[in-house]
């Protein structure tokens, strides 16, 4: 009989489990307090927690924090983890150095189902959902191979896989990371959660009250556009988009981000960009450029500098904040659009 993993477990609900076995809820919150925010994993170097409890507690439980298969160091600085899972499925999580950043772009799925044309992430199809063990993991994982002293200060949900289509393991996996008592302790603001446009999902997400950031994965500003592109957008036209991005709940100062994916000769040109200006006006927003990242058998190419400065001098022009956003690990294909790994060891 197999084990069950502690890590992905609610602070809340190690509390239960510590009273289940006869101890104090306060051991459960000690528990808690060692693999979260102590990152220890060996139950015997918890050692103010009794030595019957610890006991009792290895009977029926572990702790299990997925070891990178492989390590892969890009030019940049940047470095793509590289997970087997317990069934043989393989992910990928992507250390991004930047000044006094160190972000972590983490993934939610096995692949992905949403077959964006552009990603090849979508080429892989979707195998199966990650639990929140093994998303939160990839946090502890990460943290884990940092120097002394150094951790991930910023985590993304931009890595395999569409986080709204995981709901439960996604809103799970924010909690422990976002708790700042018995959690890892991230503030939310420095959490961000990329979509494809899954309108129920940011409903949903938005009525948790999790206060983290929202990136909504645009690419197009008109239907028959964003359809070539993205077939999501079959179920989930623009219209109903934007009206739930209207409703959706922002703290102070907080805007959601647009990930805009510029494709040579495809949503490149000046009217693209007005389009896009038109769509967003009203919204508190910030929109990120992203250079088309080439990957082998893609049908697509990244645009020309001079045409890609111009999209977003049009942008800015029309009061929005817009960056251009060159990829990390573009060199060991861990850039965005380019995550992808063998589904089975």
């Amino acid at each position: 009989m197999s084990r069950e993993n502690l890590v992905g477990r609610l602070p809340s609900e190690l509390e239960d489990l510590a009273a289940a076995l006869g101890a104090s809820r306060y051991r459960g919150r000690q528990v808690a307090t060692w693999i979260y925010r102590k990152g220890v994993f060996d139950l015997e170097a918890m050692t103010d927690l009794p030595k019957d409890f610890r006991e009792r507690l290895a009977l029926g439980a572990c702790i299990a924090v997925p070891e990178p298969e492989r390590v892969e160091p890009s030019r940049d600085g940047s470095r793509k983890l590289v997970f087997v899972l317990g069934d043989g499925s393989r992910v990928s999580s992507v250390l991004m150095p930047d000044d006094d950043r160190m972000t972590l772009c983490v993934s939610t799925q096995v692949g992905c189902g949403f077959e964006c044309r552009f990603c090849l992430t979508g080429v892989m199809g979707l195998e199966r959902n990650l639990t929140p063990a093994e998303i939160v993991g990839q946090v502890l994982a990460a943290n884990r191979l940092l120097a002394p002293g150094q951790r991930v200060t910023h985590i993304v949900f931009m890595g395999m896989g569409e986080p709204l289509a995981n709901f439960a393991a996604l809103v799970t996996s924010l909690r422990i990371l976002s708790d700042a008592r018995l959690g890892v302790g991230y503030s939310p603001r420095r959490i961000t959660v990329s979509t494809v446009g899954l309108v129920p999902g940011i409903e949903k997400l938005g009525r948790e009250n999790l206060k983290v950031n929202l990136a909504v994965s645009l690419h197009a500003a008109t239907d028959q556009a964003r359809e070539r592109l993205m077939p999501v957008n079959r179920s989930f036209d623009l219209a109903a988009l934007m009206a739930a991005l209207r409703r959706y709940p922002l703290a102070p100062r907080q805007r959601i981000f647009f990930e805009y994916v510029l494709l040579d000769g495809v949503n490149d040109t000046p009217e693209e960009a007005r389009r896009l200006a038109q769509l967003l006006r009203g919204l508190r927003a910030k929109v990120n450029l992203i250079p088309f990242n080439d990957w082998e058998g893609a049908e697509f190419r990244r645009p020309p500098l001079p045409r890609i400065l111009a999209f977003q001098s049009v942008l800015l022009d029309a009061g929005i904040t817009t960056t251009v956003r060159w990829s990390k690990g573009e060199d060991i294909g861990a850039a965005c659009g380019q995550l992808r790994e063998s589904v089975t060891a």
